[in-house]
C-alpha cells in the first residue's frame, strides 16, 4: 500500500519524479482532456471516438455490416483526420522535441485551435448535429488529438500515453509482482484509468443533463494552461526537459 501511494504522489506532484520533472501531472491533465473529448464525440457525433482509434477500427467493423447506430463514414474520417494529426504532431517534435517543455507548449498551443475550432461548430450547429458539421467535428476533433498522442508518443513518460490504456491496464497485472513481475506500477498507472475515467463521466454528465459544448469548452480551458505552464516551466531548459541521447 505503502508503495502504491508513493507512485500516486510522485504522478501527481510536481517535480517529484526527477526524470520526467513536471510531465507527469502536465500528462495526466491531458488524459482527463481525453475523456472528456471523446465523451463529447461519441455521445454527440453518433458513435465515433476522435481519439481512441482502436475503438474507432471496431466500430468501422460493426458498420461495414450494417450495425444500426453505426457509419463507415464518420469512421474513416476519424482515423484519417487522426493520422493527419500525428503527422502535424510529428513535425511539431522534428522541430522541437530537442527540448520537451517547448515541445509540449508548441503541440498544446497548435492542439487548442482544433479544439477551440470544433467548440465553435459545435455552438453554431443545431441538434441534433447536421451531417456538414458531424464531419467537420469529427476532422478538427481528431487532428488536435493525433497531435497529442503524437506529443505524448515523442516524450515517452511511462504510463502516460493520455489516448491509450489497453497496455496501461495490462501492465498493472501482467507486472504484477503477484505473478512474478517486477512491480505494476500499478499507482500511476491506476491515476491515468481514473484520469480517462473522470472526463468521461464529466462530459457525458454535460452531454446528457447540461450543455453538450461543455465538454469541449472544457479541454478549450484545460488545454492553453498546459501549453503555457510546458512553455515556462521549459523555457530555462531545466534537466527534465532535455532529451536524453
Amino acid at each position: 500500500m505503502t508503495t502504491f501511494l508513493t507512485e500516486i504522489g510522485e504522478t501527481l506532484r510536481w517535480y517529484r519524479d526527477k526524470k520526467h520533472g513536471p510531465l507527469p501531472p502536465i500528462l495526466v491533465s491531458m488524459t482527463l482532456v481525453t475523456g472528456l473529448v471523446d465523451a463529447f464525440s461519441y455521445l454527440v457525433l453518433g458513435h465515433v471516438f476522435v481519439a481512441n482509434m482502436t475503438g474507432n477500427v471496431v466500430l468501422l467493423g460493426f458498420a461495414l455490416v450494417g450495425a444500426p447506430g453505426f457509419s463507415i463514414g464518420s469512421s474513416l474520417v476519424a482515423i484519417g483526420a487522426f493520422v493527419l494529426g500525428g503527422l502535424a504532431g510529428g513535425e511539431i517534435g522534428t522541430r522541437f522535441g530537442s527540448r520537451r517543455g517547448r515541445h509540449l507548449g508548441s503541440a498544446a498551443a497548435v492542439q487548442v485551435v482544433f479544439l477551440t475550432t470544433g467548440m465553435i461548430l459545435a455552438i453554431l450547429s443545431d441538434k441534433p448535429v447536421p451531417a456538414g458539421y458531424r464531419y467537420g467535428l469529427i476532422v478538427v476533433l481528431a487532428i488536435g488529438m493525433g497531435i497529442q498522442n503524437a506529443t505524448a508518443r515523442k516524450l515517452a513518460v511511462p504510463d502516460l500515453t493520455t489516448t491509450v490504456l489497453t497496455l496501461t491496464i495490462t501492465g498493472i497485472a501482467a507486472d504484477s509482482t503477484v505473478v512474478g513481475g517486477a512491480g505494476s506500477k500499478s499507482g500511476r498507472r491506476l491515476v491515468a484509468v481514473a484520469t480517462m475515467l473522470a472526463g468521461a463521466v464529466v462530459g457525458a454528465a454535460f452531454v446528457v443533463h447540461h450543455q453538450v459544448v461543455l465538454p469541449l469548452l472544457t479541454a478549450v480551458v484545460v488545454t492553453p494552461i498546459v501549453s503555457v505552464l510546458a512553455g515556462v516551466l521549459g523555457h530555462s531548459n531545466p534537466p527534465w526537459s532535455r532529451v536524453e541521447k
